[in-house]
């Protein structure tokens, strides 16, 4: 039993009887049915042994706790590095729901299977949560658990599982519950890559590139290429929206920078984002009169990343849709104004305000700053063209 259990929200003593009512009654929890587990399933193999009822793991796990899209993307290299000295070379991917993991990661071979759990939430839906995890850590009976975060939640889950080796950063309270020793304190400041990098490091596993070349569906790839085949060259796609309000670059700037950019290139603007920004990306063709552009915010996740493996460039802000674009090694000029430039791809162009990422750091980034630096390599484009 862990020697201490943190809880700071309204209802801790409920919470820590909860978790204390898990603990000893943690060997009843031994078939997989006792809960009701999403999953994606990466191998026909295992696939057949779930329809048959059969537990199905890697015996190790790898636990991502982020939200976002793109944080999936960034993670993938550390992913792929843990299954190269994982058994099978694969390893079983955890990750909220809103990551959309299954999709970004159903073409990965180093991944076998992608279980989504819950993370956030009020401190009692998260101590409920947490007793979720713990549960199905130990119906799928892993070995070994990877915590690429320095959230403790997911290193307790793994302790009341009865997880035997559980590998995280170890930074604050998570050292309590994991079995490395964890990264030097010196890093608790740095970028979380830069974590990862760490722990690679203090654990021996090679890593041989940050690069998350992501897979792609190759049928899905060639019935986008078929789809807007008739379209001019190049193919330039903006990613207009964030995860967070404030990593959106303003309305009016986009209108004025698509404006100048327009007559340099004949080619096609395409707009992705999702189907929360079809109005909006309707409104800035409308405003800036662009000619050639294509609303493709209602494409599906796996189309718009067939797109952008198609495109010849990217312009937009620090998102998903901006990862996607690196992902898949199209050149990528992203909006950095309010968080640190991420460092992990070669694809990735930064665009900062003066002084560089601070809180409001996208209202300080210009249209014509953005346009000086986006420019000179559209004209590079379009003389290959």
């Amino acid at each position: 039993m862990p020697a201490r259990v943190y809880y700071n929200g309204a209802q801790p003593f409920i919470c820590f009887h909860i978790v204390t009512h898990l603990i000893i009654h943690r060997n009843s929890y031994t078939t997989r049915g006792e809960v009701e587990v999403i999953t994606s399933v990466h191998a026909d193999g295992a696939g057949a042994a779930l329809r048959a009822g059969t537990a199905v793991a890697t015996g190790t796990a790898v636990i991502q706790a982020k939200r976002g899209i793109g944080d999936v993307v960034w993670h993938l290299p550390f992913v792929r590095a843990i299954a190269s000295v994982s058994a099978g070379n694969q390893v079983t991917f955890l990750a909220p729901p809103t990551s959309r993991a299954k999709d970004l990661l159903a073409a990965e071979s180093s991944v076998l299977e992608t279980i989504y759990f819950e993370h956030a939430g009020s401190e009692f839906k998260r101590g409920i949560n947490l007793i979720r995890l713990a549960r199905l850590l130990r119906q799928n009976r892993f070995q070994t658990v990877w915590i690429l975060d320095r959230t403790v939640r997911p290193a307790i889950a793994a302790t009341l599982a009865g997880v035997p080796e559980r590998i995280g950063l170890g930074l604050g309270r998570q050292s309590l519950f994991i079995t490395n020793s964890g990264i030097d304190r010196s890093h608790f400041h740095d970028h979380p890559i830069d974590w990862l990098r760490a722990l690679m490091a203090e654990m021996n596993v090679p890593l041989p590139s940050t690069e998350p070349a992501l897979k792609v569906p190759s049928e899905t790839i060639t019935a986008i290429g078929e789809r807007f085949d008739v379209c001019l060259r190049p193919w330039i796609v903006l990613g207009i929206g964030a995860l967070h309000a404030e990593r959106e670059w303003p309305h009016e700037y986009w209108v004025e920078f698509l404006t100048e950019l327009r007559p340099h290139s004949s080619g096609t603007f395409f707009f992705i984002g999702g189907s929360d920004y079809t109005a909006r990306a309707q409104s800035v063709i409308a405003q800036s009169k662009l000619s050639g552009a294509i609303n493709a915010c209602n494409l599906s996740l796996v189309e718009a990343i067939a797109l952008l493996h198609h495109a010849d460039l990217f312009v937009g802000t620090d998102s998903g849709p901006m990862n996607l674009a690196v992902a898949v090694g199209t050149p990528s000029f992203a909006l950095f104004g309010v968080n640190p430039v991420l460092s992990y791809s070669k694809f990735i162009h930064p665009l900062t305000p003066p002084g560089g990422p601070t809180p409001g750091g996208m209202q300080r980034i210009s249209p014509a700053y953005v346009f000086e630096r986006v420019q000179p390599y559209l004209a590079r484009l379009n003389s290959r063209q």
